[in-house]
């Protein structure tokens, strides 16, 4: 596995425990960093996707729940619907990462720790978020604006 897939897999793990368990974000990334090798840069890779996302899934779930309208959100694999908001917190949110590569990474852990319709559904979900990625992205950036108002 590619160093920074491993550290979205690590990410992956730790959304789904926080998800499930409502465990704290700390005490579970030093969890999943107790049991996987990463190097300090992707310590903090993962780190930072699980700490910029947890705050704001409500609202990335509003989103992909637009696009994904046949599946309340709620109904979605917690695996899936983690995936879902990695790829889209990367391309929309952290704009580091080019689209294709966050969609063929949530693929890829879709195969991986996802059911066998796993990587159709996350593949269908990004690109129909994909098709409208500028609108996406603007719609994104003024809900966490407006959520979390300067001092």
């Amino acid at each position: 596995m590619k160093p920074r897939t491993k550290a979205r897999s690590v990410a992956l793990q730790a959304l789904y425990e926080i998800d499930i368990a409502e465990h704290a974000v700390g005490i579970v990334l030093e969890n999943r960093f107790s049991h996987n090798e990463l190097t300090p840069e992707l310590e903090d890779f993962t780190r930072e996707i699980v700490q910029a996302i947890v705050p704001i899934r409500a609202i990335l779930d509003e989103h992909i729940a637009v696009h994904a309208p046949e599946w309340p959100i709620d109904q979605v694999s917690v695996i899936d619907r983690n995936l879902l908001r990695i790829a889209l917190w990367e391309f929309a949110i952290q704009g580091q990462v080019p689209l294709k590569v966050a969609i063929n990474e949530a693929i890829e852990l879709a195969k991986k720790f996802g059911s066998d319709s796993s990587p159709r559904f996350v593949n269908g979900v990004l690109g129909s978020l994909a098709a409208q990625e500028n609108q996406v992205r603007n719609s994104l950036k003024r809900k966490i604006k407006s959520a979390n108002p300067p001092e």
